[in-house]
Protein backbone atom coordinates (compact mmCIF):
# COMPACT_ATOMS: atom_id res chain seq x y z
CA UNK A 1 0.00 0.00 0.00
CA UNK A 2 0.87 3.81 -0.56
CA UNK A 3 0.97 6.50 2.00
CA UNK A 4 0.64 9.98 1.53
CA UNK A 5 2.37 12.36 3.93
CA UNK A 6 0.46 15.70 3.78
CA UNK A 7 2.51 18.65 4.33
CA UNK A 8 1.42 21.91 4.94
CA UNK A 9 3.54 25.10 5.93
CA UNK A 10 5.37 24.67 9.13
CA UNK A 11 5.45 20.80 8.68
CA UNK A 12 8.40 19.50 9.68
CA UNK A 13 8.79 16.12 10.37
CA UNK A 14 6.95 14.56 6.94
CA UNK A 15 11.13 13.05 5.94
CA UNK A 16 11.23 11.38 8.89
CA UNK A 17 7.96 9.81 8.88
CA UNK A 18 8.51 9.19 5.33
CA UNK A 19 12.16 7.29 6.18
CA UNK A 20 10.51 5.13 9.09
CA UNK A 21 7.71 4.22 6.19
CA UNK A 22 9.54 3.31 3.01
CA UNK A 23 13.40 3.08 4.01
CA UNK A 24 13.14 1.26 7.44
CA UNK A 25 9.61 -0.82 7.39
CA UNK A 26 9.67 -1.32 3.64
CA UNK A 27 6.64 0.70 2.70
CA UNK A 28 5.80 3.28 0.29
CA UNK A 29 5.07 6.43 0.84
CA UNK A 30 4.95 9.86 -0.84
CA UNK A 31 6.03 13.54 0.51
CA UNK A 32 2.60 15.54 -1.19
CA UNK A 33 2.57 19.43 -0.91
CA UNK A 34 -1.18 20.68 0.45
CA UNK A 35 -1.66 23.16 -2.37
CA UNK A 36 -3.46 21.17 -5.92
CA UNK A 37 -3.11 17.73 -4.31
CA UNK A 38 -5.34 14.65 -5.20
CA UNK A 39 -5.14 12.08 -2.66
CA UNK A 40 -7.76 9.61 -4.18
CA UNK A 41 -4.89 7.16 -5.53
CA UNK A 42 -3.52 6.64 -1.97
CA UNK A 43 -4.20 3.81 0.30
CA UNK A 44 -3.51 5.70 3.31
CA UNK A 45 -3.33 9.11 4.74
CA UNK A 46 -0.83 10.05 7.49
CA UNK A 47 -0.18 13.97 8.84
CA UNK A 48 2.81 14.58 10.21
CA UNK A 49 3.65 17.25 13.41
CA UNK A 50 5.69 20.30 12.93
CA UNK A 51 3.16 23.51 13.76
CA UNK A 52 1.25 24.07 10.63
CA UNK A 53 0.46 27.72 9.63
CA UNK A 54 2.84 28.47 12.34
CA UNK A 55 0.10 27.35 14.75
CA UNK A 56 -1.82 31.06 14.13
CA UNK A 57 -5.56 31.10 15.76
CA UNK A 58 -5.09 27.82 17.21
CA UNK A 59 -3.28 24.74 16.28
CA UNK A 60 -4.56 23.20 12.82
CA UNK A 61 -7.04 25.70 12.56
CA UNK A 62 -5.47 27.10 9.53
CA UNK A 63 -4.92 24.09 7.73
CA UNK A 64 -8.13 23.17 8.18
CA UNK A 65 -9.43 25.63 5.57
CA UNK A 66 -7.54 24.60 2.89
CA UNK A 67 -9.10 22.44 -0.03
CA UNK A 68 -6.76 19.37 1.09
CA UNK A 69 -8.79 19.16 4.28
CA UNK A 70 -11.61 18.52 2.59
CA UNK A 71 -10.26 15.78 0.85
CA UNK A 72 -8.63 14.27 3.83
CA UNK A 73 -12.53 14.23 5.32
CA UNK A 74 -13.84 12.58 2.37
CA UNK A 75 -10.95 10.19 2.67
CA UNK A 76 -11.77 9.15 6.15
CA UNK A 77 -15.14 8.16 5.03
CA UNK A 78 -13.97 5.15 2.91
CA UNK A 79 -12.73 3.65 5.50
CA UNK A 80 -8.75 4.10 4.48
CA UNK A 81 -6.23 4.51 7.27
CA UNK A 82 -5.52 8.38 8.29
CA UNK A 83 -2.78 8.82 11.05
CA UNK A 84 -2.32 11.95 12.43
CA UNK A 85 1.39 12.52 14.86
CA UNK A 86 1.97 15.65 16.58
CA UNK A 87 0.44 18.82 14.90
CA UNK A 88 -1.20 16.09 12.78
CA UNK A 89 -3.43 15.15 15.68
CA UNK A 90 -4.85 18.97 16.33
CA UNK A 91 -5.36 18.86 12.50
CA UNK A 92 -7.68 15.63 12.76
CA UNK A 93 -9.03 17.27 15.55
CA UNK A 94 -9.94 20.56 14.20
CA UNK A 95 -11.37 18.76 11.18
CA UNK A 96 -13.60 16.99 13.63
CA UNK A 97 -12.08 13.16 12.59
CA UNK A 98 -11.67 12.97 16.18
CA UNK A 99 -13.32 14.07 18.96
CA UNK A 100 -11.59 16.98 21.49
CA UNK A 101 -9.60 20.16 21.85
CA UNK A 102 -5.54 21.07 22.80
CA UNK A 103 -4.22 23.35 25.57
CA UNK A 104 -0.53 24.65 25.86
CA UNK A 105 1.80 22.21 28.36
CA UNK A 106 1.48 23.61 31.61
CA UNK A 107 5.16 25.35 31.71
CA UNK A 108 3.10 27.12 28.69
CA UNK A 109 6.15 26.23 26.96
CA UNK A 110 7.70 24.30 24.28
CA UNK A 111 8.71 20.71 25.70
CA UNK A 112 10.76 18.03 24.06
CA UNK A 113 12.46 14.60 25.37
CA UNK A 114 11.05 10.76 25.85
CA UNK A 115 7.66 9.79 27.16
CA UNK A 116 6.61 6.87 28.50
CA UNK A 117 2.94 5.14 27.44
CA UNK A 118 0.96 2.29 27.67
CA UNK A 119 -0.30 0.76 24.33
CA UNK A 120 -3.43 -0.77 23.73
CA UNK A 121 -2.71 -3.23 21.13
CA UNK A 122 -7.18 -3.40 20.06
CA UNK A 123 -6.28 -1.72 16.91
CA UNK A 124 -4.68 -1.97 13.51
CA UNK A 125 -2.42 0.49 14.19
CA UNK A 126 -0.86 -0.94 17.08
CA UNK A 127 -1.79 -4.85 17.08
CA UNK A 128 2.12 -5.99 16.69
CA UNK A 129 2.57 -4.87 20.48
CA UNK A 130 1.84 -6.94 23.61
CA UNK A 131 -1.41 -5.42 25.33
CA UNK A 132 -0.50 -2.92 28.26
CA UNK A 133 3.09 -2.81 27.06
CA UNK A 134 5.27 0.55 27.95
CA UNK A 135 7.27 2.11 25.65
CA UNK A 136 9.23 5.02 25.55
CA UNK A 137 8.59 7.36 22.56
CA UNK A 138 9.75 10.71 21.72
CA UNK A 139 7.45 13.90 21.65
CA UNK A 140 7.85 17.69 21.21
CA UNK A 141 5.17 19.85 21.40
CA UNK A 142 3.77 22.81 23.07
CA UNK A 143 -0.33 22.61 22.84
CA UNK A 144 0.50 18.68 24.25
CA UNK A 145 -2.67 18.76 26.43
CA UNK A 146 -5.52 16.88 25.03
CA UNK A 147 -9.07 18.14 26.35
CA UNK A 148 -11.97 16.31 26.04
CA UNK A 149 -15.11 16.18 28.82
CA UNK A 150 -16.09 13.66 31.42
CA UNK A 151 -18.47 12.12 29.02
CA UNK A 152 -16.58 11.91 26.13
CA UNK A 153 -13.86 10.56 28.11
CA UNK A 154 -16.00 7.47 29.33
CA UNK A 155 -17.03 7.30 25.78
CA UNK A 156 -13.36 6.50 24.69
CA UNK A 157 -12.61 4.34 26.90
CA UNK A 158 -15.98 2.07 26.88
CA UNK A 159 -15.11 1.72 23.16
CA UNK A 160 -11.64 1.02 23.46
CA UNK A 161 -11.22 4.35 21.47
CA UNK A 162 -7.81 5.07 24.06
CA UNK A 163 -4.83 3.83 21.83
CA UNK A 164 -2.50 5.50 24.15
CA UNK A 165 -2.29 6.52 27.64
CA UNK A 166 0.77 8.73 29.54
CA UNK A 167 2.32 6.28 32.31
CA UNK A 168 4.60 8.77 33.96
CA UNK A 169 3.48 12.19 32.06
CA UNK A 170 -0.30 13.18 31.18
CA UNK A 171 1.16 16.73 29.88
CA UNK A 172 -2.43 17.55 32.04
CA UNK A 173 -4.55 15.37 29.13
CA UNK A 174 -7.85 14.18 30.09
CA UNK A 175 -7.65 10.52 31.53
CA UNK A 176 -3.94 10.62 30.45
CA UNK A 177 -5.19 10.35 27.02
CA UNK A 178 -1.50 10.26 24.55
CA UNK A 179 -3.46 8.35 21.57
CA UNK A 180 -7.43 8.19 20.11
CA UNK A 181 -8.97 6.31 17.35
CA UNK A 182 -12.37 6.98 15.86
CA UNK A 183 -15.37 4.50 16.20
CA UNK A 184 -14.96 3.20 13.07
CA UNK A 185 -11.51 2.06 14.09
CA UNK A 186 -9.50 3.80 10.80
CA UNK A 187 -8.51 7.05 11.98
CA UNK A 188 -5.68 7.38 14.88
CA UNK A 189 -4.33 10.55 16.44
CA UNK A 190 -1.39 10.55 18.68
CA UNK A 191 1.11 12.99 21.00
CA UNK A 192 4.16 11.17 21.00
CA UNK A 193 6.10 10.45 17.21
CA UNK A 194 6.71 7.26 16.63
CA UNK A 195 8.73 7.98 13.77
CA UNK A 196 11.32 8.84 15.59
CA UNK A 197 12.11 5.59 17.75
CA UNK A 198 12.74 2.93 14.27
CA UNK A 199 16.37 2.94 14.62
CA UNK A 200 18.77 2.37 17.51
CA UNK A 201 20.96 5.06 16.18
CA UNK A 202 18.13 7.79 17.13
CA UNK A 203 17.34 6.65 20.30
CA UNK A 204 15.53 3.11 19.99
CA UNK A 205 13.71 1.20 18.06
CA UNK A 206 9.94 0.88 19.93
CA UNK A 207 7.99 2.39 17.21
CA UNK A 208 8.65 -0.07 14.75
CA UNK A 209 5.82 -1.78 15.86
CA UNK A 210 2.97 0.90 15.16
CA UNK A 211 4.28 0.88 11.52
CA UNK A 212 4.59 -2.86 11.07
CA UNK A 213 0.84 -3.14 12.54
CA UNK A 214 0.10 -0.26 10.08
CA UNK A 215 1.23 -1.48 7.12
CA UNK A 216 0.48 -5.01 7.62
CA UNK A 217 -3.40 -4.89 8.80
CA UNK A 218 -4.30 -2.30 6.24
CA UNK A 219 -2.39 -4.26 3.39
CA UNK A 220 -4.25 -7.08 3.99
CA UNK A 221 -7.99 -5.04 4.05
Amino acid sequence: MKFAILTFPGTSCEVDMQHAISTVVGGDSEIIWHKDADISKYDGIIVPTGASFGDYLRPGALAKSTELAKQVVAFAATGKPVIGVGSGFHILVELGLLPGAFLMNPSLKFETGKVNVRVNNNTKFTSAYEQDTVIALPYAQQFGTYYVDADTAKQLQDNNQVAFTYTDESFNSTAAIAGVINQQGNVLGMMPLPERAVEEIIGGTQGLPFFASTLKNWSEQ
